[in-house]
């Protein structure tokens, strides 16, 4: 079928992704705006299973300060060439991830970043209480797993509900950003601080 031009601009503007990624998504979706989304969704993260081996050292530090300077947030985003380091939606999205720490207070990156004794800690935290709260031992183990994950959600950057769109994850918002731009993408490191903290806060 014949896709129009305009149905092709209204999912560039919605995904990013090129042109003819768009139209192809829109001819394998017979012209129905909804499933070239997903088509595209899922093609992205494909893509970016598949690119997340290549080495990303180009990029840029993000430098963020929210209410007057109250909170400051800086986050090294890498990809793999000056070219998309420059790119508008690179920048975009790199400000973006800066504006997500300054809001969520993440602590780590990825859950692989989490060292084992915190984990452990969490886990004894959650079973002390469950017990405390009376729970039966045979229960204990799926409450202690509920617990972990909502930590998990709550402090790790790539598995937060993206700021802008809870429906949606940083990570899949990164996959996404991948898929637009054809580069490996990667969050290296951040740092955030707020006004009277101490380094006894984290």
């Amino acid at each position: 079928m014949a896709i129009s031009t305009e149905l092709i601009k209204q999912l560039r503007e919605a995904t990013g992704a090129g042109i003819s990624d768009c139209k192809n998504a829109l001819v394998e979706s017979d012209g129905d705006l909804k499933k070239a989304l997903d088509f595209l969704r899922e093609k992205g993260l494909a893509m970016a299973a598949k690119r997340s081996e290549r080495k990303a050292a180009d990029g840029v530090v993000e430098l963020y300060s929210h209410g007057n300077g109250r909170v400051g947030v800086m986050v090294e985003v890498n990809c793999e060439t000056d070219f998309v380091g420059r790119s508008e939606t690179f920048r975009n999205f790199a400000h973006e991830i800066a504006l997500q720490i300054a809001a969520t207070s993440p602590v780590y990156v990825r859950e692989e970043d989490i060292p084992a004794d915190v984990m452990e800690h969490e886990k004894k935290i959650a079973e002390t209480k469950a017990r405390e709260d009376g729970k039966p031992e045979t229960i204990i183990p799926r409450i202690v797993e509920g617990y972990l994950s909502k930590f998990k959600d709550d402090f790790v950057l790539l598995r937060q509900a993206y700021i802008r769109d809870e429906s949606m994850t940083i990570e899949k918002l990164l996959n996404q950003t991948v898929a637009a731009l054809g580069e490996n993408i990667v969050i290296r490191r951040f740092s955030r601080w707020a006004l009277g903290e101490s380094t006894e806060d984290f």
